[in-house]
């Protein structure tokens, strides 16, 4: 096992949790999970028409942002996983919060990037929060960002209902600074930065390459040679015309 000398979390456990992570990405799409939610084609139209793409392009670039999309979960499980090696009370339950630290009465919603949630989900989860240090009167609930718009521990000022509220045991931190309060190392957060495309380049060299397989483009040819064609048949072999279109 190669010493990658974090200090906060063993060799072992961190080359473990990218590993669980490298294994859940995305590489592989089939016609089924490209039209899970029903593409649009009318919209992959005029993405082709007006960038002057191809379609073959356009469904291309379409396949790639689905997968990101799911990455992104993904690399959500591995901000909030990582705590489960932190010890010293530290847990990621199944459900309610996304980290916790019951005898600490710490208790955590994680978000990637600051503008994630919109002005209801903000609203829904502040509440949450208010409930929680209204039952618990020792609780302190964080809003940890791992992108936020800087590094910061500051009481969270939020607006519910046009009210506006903040209570100093509702907070708003970056993720450098909740590394800090749960690893007592103000640096344990840029270590796994500078770290992480080590561990990466092991975990893959483990593994093997991660080469993507993409089907889409062979399953749309068989409902029709023009691609374009293809697309409108999927969202619209229901309606009137398209039998013959």
């Amino acid at each position: 096992m190669k010493k990658y000398n974090l200090g906060f979390i063993s060799d072992k456990d961190i080359y473990k949790h990218v590993k669980e992570t490298v294994q859940r990405y995305s590489v592989t799409i089939d016609l089924k999970e490209f039209n899970k939610n029903i593409v649009d084609p009318i919209k992959l139209t005029f993405d082709a028409k007006v960038y002057g793409r191809t379609m073959e392009d356009v469904v291309a670039s379409e396949c790639m942002r689905q997968m990101d999309k799911s990455n992104n979960n993904h690399i959500g499980y591995f901000h909030q996983n990582l705590f489960r090696y932190a010890g010293g009370g530290w847990s990621v339950p199944r459900e309610g919060f996304d980290v916790v630290n019951e005898e600490k009465h710490i208790f955590v919603e994680m978000k990637n990037k600051h503008n994630t949630m919109n002005s209801a989900a903000a609203q829904k989860t502040y509440m949450k929060m208010q409930n929680k240090i209204i039952r618990d009167s020792k609780a302190t609930c964080m809003l940890v960002e791992v992108i936020a718009t800087h590094s910061q521990n500051k009481t969270w000022i939020a607006t519910v209902d046009k009210e506006q509220f903040n209570n100093e045991h509702i907070r708003r931190v970056s993720i450098d600074k909740f590394y800090e309060i749960v690893f007592d190392d103000p640096m344990a957060f840029v270590k796994l930065c500078k770290a992480l495309p080590i561990i990466l380049d092991d975990v893959i060299k483990e593994l093997g390459s991660t080469t993507n397989q993409n089907t889409v483009f062979f399953e749309l040819a068989n409902i029709s040679p023009d691609i374009m064609k293809s697309l409108y048949l999927l969202a619209f072999k229901t309606y009137e015309g398209f039998d013959n279109f």
